[in-house]
């Protein structure tokens, strides 16, 4: 069965993506049953030679997943399975390295902001699209020969006719299953440490120490102080940690505990930009000052712009990933929405 496993797992790279959970469950029905009628005819499981030349006799999992394309008119079936998927590669190999080059740009600049982020990210769609266009006219130009002059390409028929079951990459974890839901223990203990969580955070302005730990004395040595913004991060924090405990206690309390809680992952990333956004956008960009500026100025002013630019810095890291973090749980659960609207048409 580890076999039919890598065989399926290739097959749903090539499906289309907004009906891949059914034809996939459709298609292990199928195959399942189809193995167990062998079985039943020789009396055994089949071993892994029996199993290799079974699913090579039902064809390479491109060939399978073409089966299963709608009508195209620019690109035909054959070829659209690895379309589809070198498309997906292409636009996802896009995004990392234009997310690098940009980030390098932007935190490199004398003077980095978050506007500029936001116009980096207002950019991605216009990239994505100029990507698929490329890899669209490519495969536009490979489907009209080998539909015009197909005694050019006799390597794609033996190719396809090579194929090994044997050469299946091995299972992706979780591939088989779904995730183990959350169980009510699971979900009391969400419970029990964030009240814990919320109390530790509510003492830090008292006892520092909670927080510092020895490095407490160093601050009050420090020639240097925080800015009264960081109290406005502070009770934001204390805010989110409020909220998400109170989602916590209401998934308890209407015993929801099992559901997928894609709404309170995504409004918990998108409300976990404001503190981030009050830091980023402090008056001057001073978040540490000098306690004496009079008296040190001269000694540590150079190392306080440091302080500040560093953090301000790291500050636009954090919030580029909670933005793209955000952006993948929004697109997830857009893909999940539209696959199950999909299902439910007759």
């Amino acid at each position: 069965m580890d076999l039919l496993e890598r065989y399926l797992q290739a097959v749903k790279k090539y499906l289309p993506w907004h009906r891949q959970d059914d034809i996939l469950a459709e298609l292990r029905a199928n195959l399942e049953s189809q193995l167990e009628d062998q079985e039943a005819e020789i009396g055994r499981p089949l071993n892994n030679a029996e199993m290799e030349r079974w699913l090579k006799q039902l064809g390479s999992p491109m060939q399978v997943a073409g089966r299963y394309q709608p009508q195209q008119y620019l690109i035909g079936p054959t070829v659209f399975p690895t379309y589809w998927y070198v498309m997906r590669l292409a636009i996802f190999w896009m995004l990392a390295v234009y997310a690098i080059v940009i980030a390098v740009q932007i935190f490199s600049a004398p003077d980095p902001t978050f506007s500029a982020v936001v116009r980096a990210a207002l950019r991605v769609p216009g990239v994505m699209i100029a990507t698929a266009a490329w890899v669209t006219l490519i495969f536009a130009v490979l489907e009209y020969t080998m539909t015009h002059y197909p005694g050019k390409w006799p390597a794609t028929a033996n190719v396809l006719a090579e194929w090994s079951p044997g050469s299946l990459p091995p299972l992706e974890r979780g591939a088989i299953g779904r995730k183990k839901p959350r169980s009510f223990a699971t979900a009391v203990a969400e419970v029990v440490f964030g009240i814990i969580f919320l109390i530790w955070l509510l003492m830090v302005p008292g006892h520092p120490v909670l927080m510092f730990g020895p490095g407490e004395q160093y601050m009050h040595l420090s020639p240097f102080q925080l800015q009264p913004v960081w109290w406005q991060f502070y009770w934001w924090a204390v805010a989110l940690n409020i909220c998400q405990l109170g989602w916590h206690l209401l998934d308890l309390v209407h015993r929801n505990w099992q559901g997928e809680r894609v709404a309170q992952r995504i409004a918990a990333k998108l409300l976990g930009l404001i503190p981030l956004v009050v830091l980023i956008e402090a008056p001057g960009q001073l978040l540490v000052t000098l306690k004496n500026p009079a008296d040190d100025l001269a000694r540590y002013g150079s190392t306080e712009n440091s302080i500040n630019d560093g953090i301000h810095r790291a500050l636009l890291v954090v919030c580029a990933i909670v933005v793209l973090q955000a952006v993948w749980e929004i697109g997830q659960a857009s893909l999940a929405s539209y696959r199950k609207r999909q299902a439910a048409r007759p």
